[in-house]
């Protein structure tokens, strides 16, 4: 069995087995020659997850964030995402009106981002502001004002690793999106802007905020995790950062 290594840009690749079926190198020849037509009209994006045999066409190689910026740096009119829902969305959130973001396989999704739907923010946003008793951002005259003594605020918090209908809300609610690697400068930020006896809604990936919170020195006790249809799984008296109820399966 040969070995062909390819180098692109973050990442080094072996492809062990260049074997292709009949169908398969029809396929791959094709793809190279749309390549060569579309020239740089065309931006092929592969997510660190796929295959051999779609990485070999990929002119990046990255995780989702990294490919997002790739997409957002890019004058190419076709843009094809090789991966999951969200990271198609997030390109295509980036790029202009004139760019076209693609997603090959329109099943693909990340189940960690599919335990996170609007509808279920929404009504634990709702539920989770009366039994707290703490106050929406969005009331807020001028979200720059430090907060005062008397006042509270719930701040949502997304992972990028989430549907683009999430990081709307976020947006409207007075929130932030983060990635794994600013996760701590961002609950700094969001903390800032909740108060002393404001608290967080960290969605929806449970262990980056909880592993972040810790890090900060926040206490378990004080990091309850919610979990739609059920509740709180702790107390919210003195929560600093509730844990929206998801996981990657995978991972």
């Amino acid at each position: 069995m040969r070995a062909m290594a390819v180098t692109l840009p973050m990442c080094s690749v072996d492809f062990m087995d260049t074997t292709l079926s009949i169908e398969e190198q029809a396929v791959a020849d094709r793809i190279e020659e749309l390549k060569t037509q579309l020239g740089e009209d065309l931006l092929i994006l592969g997510h660190h997850y796929q295959r051999d045999s779609i990485v070999m066409h990929a002119d990046f190689l990255g995780d989702s964030f990294m490919l997002s910026q790739k997409a957002a740096e890019s004058d190419a009119k076709y843009i094809v995402f090789c991966g999951v829902h969200f990271m198609a969305e997030s390109a295509d959130i980036l790029t202009s009106e004139e760019q076209s973001v693609m997603l090959p396989n329109l099943r693909a999704g990340c189940s960690m981002a599919d335990m996170a739907t609007l509808s279920e923010v929404e009504v634990a946003w709702e539920e989770l502001l009366r039994e707290s008793g703490l106050s929406d951002p969005i009331h807020r005259s001028n979200p720059e004002d430090p907060v005062g003594e008397d006042e509270a605020y719930l701040v949502p918090v997304t992972y990028m690793n989430s549907s683009a209908d999430l990081k709307d809300f976020v947006g409207r609610h007075g929130g932030v999106v983060c990635t794994s690697s600013n996760a701590e400068g961002v609950l700094t930020w969001a903390f800032e802007r909740a108060g002393p006896k404001g608290a967080v809604l960290f969605f929806p990936d449970q262990h980056l905020g909880r592993n972040t919170g810790i890090s900060m020195g926040i206490s378990e006790d004080r990091m309850p995790t919610w979990t739609p249809g059920f509740g709180a799984m702790g107390s919210l008296e003195q929560a600093r950062i509730v844990l929206w109820h998801g996981f990657c399966s995978v991972h």
